[in-house]
């Protein structure tokens, strides 16, 4: 009998990351983040059926967020089908989400689910976690960021690979996921919060219910496939002039000498002049990788501190500290961009110093 085109092409899309993993030698393993949801079940069942064949360990990690009432319950369900799958180590991490974090119940339960993956693979060992967002989802994350009027960087979307976090399905639609789980028998969960008006609503699933399909009903059906292209073409732009910004920080942070103030509060310091010589397309994108760097809280970490961070760079007229998110500030100072943990506003005494210096 033919092999359903759905599950083929969810096996399609995990055999070459596999593969991959499998060139460096040894049993590696990988882990398949799974919420027991349809496209991480579809991944969960094709690594399930691929990894042996690429010779290759294939486990599962369940994040319970403890968000809805029973999520232990839907936790173990999931973790019992990856195990009847035949995936081994599979465990559950449950977590806590910080509700009024300022950062949004999605964020803050993305920040919790990353780290409690990143802690099961580097209990289990394990050289890459396997994430199931497909096709969908990245049109779904580009037109967020169009809707934001972010730059190339969010325009990117979510990179194939990050660290050992890789994405396989991002070829693969929500529509062939939901076709592959059905054909192989399996029986998913359905988060309640991805439905508009649902416990914890985000803005994704407004933008999945309801601003996608009337997007496809006015322009057609290629709509999600353009908008993740547009983010696999960015991708590329994305890489290099992130590595041209970490080369530049670097020779910032070279330039400056470090720190010569003797303060223990100073996290980080920058040559300005080293920072204005060059393009904008990096220096703005090494001044939010300094910000980071120093201490800033990524998660609320916008557009607009970039930009008071680069009016101290390139528009200087004796303005007063940059705040950043995460009790961080940034003020100038003898030709540095000075950055440093503060629980308050820096004094006004420093900033009138750094007025008179440069």
């Amino acid at each position: 009998m033919a092999l359903n085109p759905a599950v083929a092409a969810t096996r399609l899309a995990v055999r070459p990351h596999l593969r991959a993993l499998a060139a460096g030698g040894g049993a590696p393993l990988a882990l398949v983040a799974c919420s027991g949801g349809v496209d991480s079940l579809a991944l969960a069942a094709a690594t399930a059926f691929e990894a042996p064949r690429a010779g290759v360990r294939a486990g599962a990690v369940v994040v319970d967020h403890g968000l809805l009432e029973g999520s232990d319950r839907v936790a173990r369900q999931a973790a019992a089908q990856c195990a009847a799958l035949g995936l081994a180590p599979v465990t559950v991490e449950t977590v806590q989400v910080p509700l009024h974090s300022g950062t949004g119940v999605e964020a803050a339960a993305r920040a919790a689910r990353h780290a409690a993956l990143d802690r099961a693979a580097g209990r289990a060992g394990a050289v890459v976690v396997l994430l199931a967002h497909t096709l969908d989802d990245q049109a779904e994350t580009v037109l967020l960021a169009l809707a934001r009027g972010a730059g190339a960087t969010a325009l990117a979307g979510m990179p194939p690979r990050r660290g050992r976090l890789v994405r396989p399905f991002l070829g693969v639609t929500r529509q062939e996921t939901e076709a592959a789980v059905a054909a192989q028998g399996l029986e998913p969960w359905r988060d309640p919060t991805n439905e508009p008006g649902g416990p914890h609503p985000s803005l994704r699933a407004e933008v999945r219910a309801r601003v996608m399909p009337a997007l496809i009903d006015t322009l057609g059906p290629g709509v999600p496939g353009a908008l993740a292209r547009t983010a696999e073409r960015l991708s590329a732009d994305r890489d290099h002039l992130d590595a041209q910004a970490v080369a530049l920080l670097a020779d910032a942070v070279s330039a400056a000498g470090g720190s010569a103030s003797g303060d223990g509060c100073v996290t980080l310091e920058l040559d300005v002049a080293c920072l204005a010589r060059a393009h904008p397309a990096i220096s703005g994108r090494a001044l939010r990788l300094a910000a980071l760097q120093a201490g800033a809280a990524p998660g609320a970490l916008a557009q607009s501190h970039i930009a008071a961070l680069t009016a101290l760079v390139t528009r200087w007229h004796g303005q007063g500290a940059a705040c950043l998110p995460g009790g961080i500030w940034a003020t100038r100072t003898c030709g540095k961009l000075v950055f440093r943990a503060s629980a308050g506003p820096i004094a006004p005494e420093r900033q009138g110093e750094a007025r008179g210096r440069s």
